[in-house]
């Protein structure tokens, strides 16, 4: 395990904490949107960006939850922390734009945006919107929040200088996809697909979406970035629809995983540290850059995938 001490060029390890990769930054005056904030990475991301004065909209299914992770957030801040909870269920199109209506309503700028929350289910069954749930809620989902937040993120950029950011957490898991990487004829029809691939595809989704949201904001000359992390193995509620898997996460998985303040420090540091400014279209593990897959480098595909999301989205 001496590789999981071993700092890389940030400076930090995969044994780094959330609250210890932000560490004396400032976040007061930022506004952050994270989905899946209720529990896991999500709720240790939420608490860490509240301590350090962002003020934390949480994108969460269920609101009870939220309501009590909030509760908790703002209990354990001296002084309180400005912490909002809204609905959202990413599976369903219907409600990411209720989402995004709502946000708006708060009439608050958006500077940081953490598309955290996953999915992986036992069976690839389909989303109330026709399409394999993996895909559905992992990607598409995603793929339309930020899409319908983006003109805020310009805005807020523009006006206050700073940079916006926006991180997508993916997983190690995207290696193990289809030889093609998306298997595009499939994702109306997930009839034979096996659940893990489709789970890995959809975390390889994560990646091509954030290189091409890269790609097109460098064009276009804005100052948001977008990054993909690993949060590494961790022990959460996203294993308890696999039973085997769930098996093994509670047995060898306790010899390799990290805990939740670990899990969540690469996506506080991405998004937060000044050391990632002016950094866009990488992957990071361990809060060092990192090598994806081939795969996930597939400039064409990345594209492709775009182009074919856009269709979903607007049809």
């Amino acid at each position: 395990m001496w590789w999981f001490y071993r700092k890389g060029p940030s400076g930090f390890a995969g044994a780094s904490t959330a609250e210890e990769v932000t560490a004396g930054i400032d976040g007061r005056g930022l506004v952050a949107v994270i989905t899946g904030a209720s529990r896991g990475i999500g709720r240790e991301t939420a608490r860490v960006l509240a301590l350090r004065g962002v003020r934390v909209v949480m994108a969460v299914r269920d609101v009870s939850a939220g309501v009590r992770a909030k509760e908790a957030v703002q209990a354990e801040i001296r002084g309180g922390a400005e912490v909002d909870v809204l609905e959202l269920d990413l599976s369903s199109m219907a409600s990411v734009r209720r989402f995004a209506a709502e946000f708006a309503s708060l009439n608050l700028p958006l500077n940081i945006l953490i598309n955290n929350a996953g999915v992986m289910a036992r069976d690839c069954t389909r989303s109330c919107d026709g399409l394999e749930l993996h895909f559905a809620t992992n990607h598409i989902g995603h793929f339309l929040l930020t899409n319908l937040l983006l003109e805020n993120m310009k805005s807020a950029c523009r006006d206050s200088g700073v940079q916006g950011r926006i991180v997508n957490v993916s997983s190690s898991g995207h290696i193990m996809t289809y030889t093609e990487g998306i298997c595009f004829d499939k994702v109306h029809d997930p009839s034979g697909l096996n659940s893990l691939i489709a789970y890995g595809q959809s975390k390889l989704a994560n990646i091509l979406h954030m290189n091409e949201l890269s790609r097109i904001l460098k064009d276009e000359g804005v100052n948001i970035s977008a990054n993909t992390v690993h949060p590494g193995v961790i022990v959460t509620s996203l294993f308890r629809n696999r039973t085997i898997v769930s098996a093994l996460m509670n047995t060898v998985g306790r010899i390799i995983s990290r805990s939740v303040q670990q899990g969540a420090a690469t996506t506080c540091y991405v998004a937060m540290h000044p050391q990632v400014q002016g950094i866009t279209g990488e992957y990071f593990g361990n809060c060092n850059i990192a090598n994806p897959s081939s795969q996930a480098v597939d400039a064409e595909l990345a594209k492709k995938l775009w182009n074919f999301s856009l269709q979903i989205v607007s049809s």
